[in-house]
Parts: C-alpha cells; structure tokens; sequence
C-alpha cells in the first residue's frame, strides 16, 4: 500500500510540475503576443533618424522625378 502511494504522489507531483511548466511557457506566449500588438498599434521612430527618414527621401525623389515627368509630358516634350 505505501508504494502504491509514493508512486501516485510522485506522479502527481510530476503532473503538476509539469503544467507550470506549460503554464509559463503559454504566459510568456501571450506576453510575447502582447508585445507584437503593441508594436504595431504603436509604430516607434528609429532612434537616429534611419529607414524611416530614408523610406520618406526615396519617396520624395520618386515624386519629384514624376512630376517632372509629367511636366515634360505636359510641354510637350519627349522623354
């Protein structure tokens, strides 16, 4: 009788230690989860002014080549 119980409390007690384990594990999941929401409800600018500015110049030069593109259509012009 007294083995038997020492092999279902051993049991138990691995059960148990088991689901914490996985309980950790799904939190930090979800805190990971989390996290990645809040990033991309909250876009952060980059420190030193990187590919976010450089994104916004490459942009910027597209636009300017089109327009003068379509002032040169507008005038006439050949490209």
């Amino acid at each position: 009788m007294t083995e038997q119980i020492i092999v279902s409390s051993a049991v138990i007690i691995g059960i148990v230690f088991v689901a914490l384990i996985a309980l950790r594990g799904w939190q930090g999941w979800l805190a990971l989860k989390e996290r990645e929401l809040e990033r991309e409800s909250h876009p952060r600018q980059e420190i030193d002014g990187g590919s976010s500015i450089g994104a916004a110049r490459i942009e910027i030069a597209d636009l300017k080549e089109r327009l003068r593109k379509l002032e040169a259509i507008a005038s006439g012009v050949d490209l």
